[in-house]
């Protein structure tokens, strides 16, 4: 099972390549996974990065949740799947991140990879700086999280 965390930075070059952390890499490569699909984040200006077994289990997922009858539903599953890009690591251990995606994540050269469990997040280094939740809001949505949790069981 792959678990990614931690962040690091690193910088695009004026073609859109970036080096994967090492970390990283070595982390697809204990398991042989080469290929990647990227896409913009649902909730957030950043890009995703999905191991492709991962990928396919997130599809998998939400399409158990849709009706493929429902037109709604339909429009969310093309949303979701029509704007991926499949990507593949350069012999030097680099990925392109095509143009597109730069804009959409607002990156200009310096990127912060930031691993999320079973996937890795780009963001542009800028939108890193401060913390993504307040300190003492993070505690306490922590808690409550965590609270509900223990009701549930």
């Amino acid at each position: 099972m792959m678990r990614f965390w931690g962040n690091m930075e690193a910088k695009a070059d004026v073609k859109g390549r970036v080096f994967l952390p090492a970390v990283f890499r070595k982390q697809l490569q204990g398991v042989s996974e080469e290929r990647l699909i990227l896409r913009k984040d649902v909730f957030q200006d950043c890009l995703v990065l999905y191991p492709e077994s991962v990928w396919n289990n997130e599809l998998d997922e939400l399409r158990a949740h849709l009706n493929k009858w429902d037109s709604k539903h339909q429009l969310i599953f093309r949303q979701y799947v029509s704007d991926v890009e499949l990507i593949m690591l350069d012999s030097n251990g680099r990925l392109l991140i095509p143009r597109r995606y730069l804009q959409v994540a607002d990156i200009k050269s310096d990127v912060r990879f930031v691993g999320m469990d079973n996937r890795i997040e780009l963001w542009a280094r800028e939108k890193t700086e401060r913390p993504f939740m307040p300190p003492e809001e993070f505690a306490k949505a922590l808690e409550q999280v965590m609270k509900e949790e223990l009701h549930n069981e």
